[in-house]
């Protein structure tokens, strides 16, 4: 489903290259729930936003199904991050001048759903998530913990193809980051395919493969 070959990340100072990934090589099946782990600084996030397309300066070949990633212009990668990714984000990257129904509202908005059904999903997930009374609220008037539940429920919201966590849990109780995880691991039954990085082994746990990353190298 996902495969990265010689997939390199650098910046240039000069003359000097400082090298954030190194000649990475990974395969990804689809239906996976694969962990990336590593010490900080070691480049994880940087390859889950790669592989999440919101990094575009890299070298190498990714592809995504039957789509060559490092040939697509912007437009083309934007569409395809729409239909396939659900990306739950460290922090929270919520829209502050949105409610939390309509920072729900809004991934189901680019994949056309019309208005009843997406007043359904919303209600949902606003149910699920335990937030029912919180849906008029905006994002500054929510705990940490809160926003972070929210980022999840929106990244979960349109039954993506492939979730997309980083650190999903850090700023949740250990009840709450429990329930998250039971919950990645059910859409992974079902069929989801979900990466993410994460320093916790018990979050690791739950997914079926590692991959340990230091100092930007993938470790064999």
């Amino acid at each position: 489903m996902i495969q990265l070959r010689n997939v390199e990340k650098f910046f240039q100072h000069g003359p000097t290259k400082t090298f954030v990934l190194r000649r990475i090589n990974v395969d990804i099946k689809e239906g996976e729930f694969v962990s990336i782990m590593g010490p900080s600084g070691a480049g994880k996030s940087t390859l889950l936003h790669l592989i999440g397309m919101h990094d575009t300066a890299w070298t190498g070949e990714y592809h995504l199904l039957d789509y060559p990633i490092h040939a697509l212009k912007k437009n083309d990668r934007d569409a395809l991050y729409k239909k396939y990714f659900g990306f739950v984000f460290q922090s929270y990257h919520l829209l502050d001048s949105l409610t939390v129904y309509e920072n729900l509202d809004i991934p189901l908005s680019y994949r056309n759903v019309k208005k009843s059904d997406r007043d359904a999903i919303v209600c949902d997930a606003l149910d699920r998530f335990q937030m029912v009374g919180k849906k008029d609220l905006f994002p500054n008037q929510l705990s940490g913990g809160q926003q972070q539940l929210v980022g999840i429920a929106r990244a979960m919201i349109a039954s993506p193809k492939i979730l997309l966590a980083d650190e999903p849990t850090g700023n949740l109780h250990s009840s709450q980051a429990k329930q998250i995880m039971e919950t990645f691991k059910q859409l992974n039954d079902a069929g989801t395919t979900i990466i993410q990085v994460t320093h916790s082994e018990t979050n690791a746990a739950y997914g079926n493969r590692v991959i340990q990353i230091a100092d930007g190298w993938i470790e064999p």
